[in-house]
């Protein structure tokens, strides 16, 4: 298992336009990736589940990567999260 974690520096936090692109990315993979935000943990392929963390700037998120492509998921996903959030 990896975890990622990550402070929000974008300026809306995480909306539906970036909640939308990270669900996408993550579905990409078959391991189980999950955000957690105070002591809240939900399924990072569910867009409901994303945007009901309610995570603004400056909030801390930690992802987890369990499964068979972890390492790839990881890489990806944190460079999204970089990138995007």
């Amino acid at each position: 298992m990896k975890e990622f974690k990550y402070v929000i520096t974008d300026e809306m936090g995480i909306h539906a336009r970036p909640a939308g692109l990270l669900v996408k990315e993550a579905k990409a993979f078959s391991c189980a990736i999950k955000m957690e935000k105070d002591g809240r943990s939900v399924d990072c392929k569910g867009i409901m589940g994303v945007m009901s963390l309610g995570a603004k700037k400056g909030h801390e998120v930690t992802l987890t990567f369990d499964g068979a492509d972890e390492d790839a998921a990881y890489e990806a996903i944190s460079k999204f999260m970089q990138e995007n959030l």
